[in-house]
């Protein structure tokens, strides 16, 4: 039908870019309980940490050296960048998986999939508004943990310059903004499971096959970046670069990891959502 003809018999005052609004779909998405878990769950790590910490006493690592773990409790800044490090490279996975891997998947589970088209909603429209929630939900997820982790620091070990193991330290105004870039990248560096989960989103119509798929797969990344016997072909995984944001943790920050790890990422997330728009506007809904 031309566009012509669309415009003649589409209903008074419908318009599709004004369908399924973002605010209606964050607001759908933050009263689920799914949401709210999984947002207390991040908000209570640092203080399961602070308890380890205080439980353990301070520790050394072996053979004298000294780790980004020894130095936790040295500020408030080291309490927040030793979190980003013990989660990023699985627990902030899960919250971006769940968040991107649910997105279409639950309202094919539910049955409501083809009431939101016959709205109409446009497909092209209905993904991009899930997708945009999902990102927003996922960086959101990424900020809370860090963020949560430096004001519990402060309180526990007070405010002052982030220490660096291998020796010096950065002075709290340096620091704190080296950690906002740090946080960034990490977010960036889960577009890829992001996009993966979207793409198995609008494949599957289970919620837990799509988050399961995206987690088994970024597992499996972490598996052959350990394989050195693949030596420069690692560097094609995202997987080999999720702790390049480190760098920017010295007296001399440095970007050069970060970039490429970031050229990693969204190349491959450009492609999944590519692949994730085309299959859903070819997908025969049925649920």
């Amino acid at each position: 039908m031309s566009t012509a003809a669309q415009s003649t018999t589409a209903a008074p005052g419908y318009r599709a870019r004004h369908t399924l609004p973002l605010r209606v779909e964050a607001a759908r998405q933050l009263r689920r309980r799914r949401t709210v878990v999984m947002g207390a769950l991040l908000a209570v790590l640092p203080f399961v940490l602070i308890a380890a910490f205080a439980v353990g006493g301070d520790g050394r690592g072996r053979d004298g050296r000294v780790t980004l773990m020894d130095t936790a409790t040295a500020s408030g800044l080291n309490f927040a960048a030793t979190a980003l490090f013990v989660s990023a490279g699985f627990l902030l996975v899960v919250p971006v998986a769940l968040f991107c891997g649910d997105a279409v998947a639950s309202e094919a589970s539910w049955s409501s999939l083809r009431y939101l088209l016959a709205a109409p909603v446009p497909r092209a429209r209905l993904l991009l508004s899930k997708l945009t929630v999902a990102l927003a939900f996922s960086a959101a997820a990424i900020v809370l943990l860090p963020a949560v982790a430096l004001a519990a620091g402060t309180a526990a070990y007070g405010w002052g310059p982030l220490r660096i193991p291998t020796g010096g330290s950065l002075d709290a105004a340096t620091a704190t903004g080296r950690l906002a870039l740090a946080v960034a990248y990490v977010f960036v560096g889960q577009l890829v499971t992001a996009a993966l989960a979207f793409w198995l989103s609008t494949v599957t119509d289970a919620p837990l096959g799509a988050v399961g798929g995206a987690l088994g797969l970024t597992i499996v990344g972490n598996v052959l970046d350990a394989v050195t016997a693949l030596g420069d072909w690692r560097e094609v995984l995202p997987a080999h670069w999720q702790y390049a944001w480190a760098d920017v943790l010295q007296p001399h920050a440095e970007l050069a990891g970060m970039i490429k790890g970031t050229a990693v990422s969204t190349g491959y997330a450009v492609v999944l959502i590519a692949l994730a728009f085309r299959h859903f506007g070819r997908k025969d809904v049925v649920s």
